[in-house]
């Protein structure tokens, strides 16, 4: 299991291999395609990211003491953009979650080629992932 520090890394340098947006949407589209999906029970209102124009669902379960996630767009770009952020913080301790910063985001560039509403559904998205490790903390604590 890789830290969450060299995930990000590797997501900023995967990333830097394109040469410009459209190949990184290309990127993120087939990220999208790998992304653990969620449980067809799970995709309800309880579960979608308010502040999102598409519709993403995110779900997590405690493993072993690491926050597993699974999630699903009904949109492409949307898809690709959690799968990332799955990516990154999946299968890590709550605290590590809750501790680590989105810096990988602004270093790629992602927020600046989001439309207005994309950007505010990356923050919801962030958000979200963090309340689940907060909520996780606690019951462990």
């Amino acid at each position: 299991m890789s830290n969450i520090k060299e995930i990000k890394e590797e997501i900023v340098d995967e990333f830097a291999m394109f040469d410009d947006w459209m190949q990184r949407y290309e990127y993120m589209i087939e990220l999208g395609k790998s992304l653990p999906l969620i449980d067809e029970q799970y995709k309800n209102e309880d579960h979608i990211i308010k502040g999102c124009q598409s519709k993403v669902w995110v779900h997590a379960d405690m493993k072993d003491g690491l926050v597993v996630f699974t999630a699903d767009s009904d949109a492409i770009i949307t898809k690709g953009i959690i799968a990332i952020l799955i990516r990154v913080f999946s299968n890590q301790a709550p605290n590590t979650i809750l501790e680590t910063d989105t810096d990988f985001i602004d270093e790629i560039g992602l927020k600046e080629h989001l439309s207005p509403t994309r950007a505010n559904g990356l923050v919801s998205m962030i958000k979200q992932i963090k309340m689940y490790a907060l909520a996780y903390q606690t019951k462990v604590n």
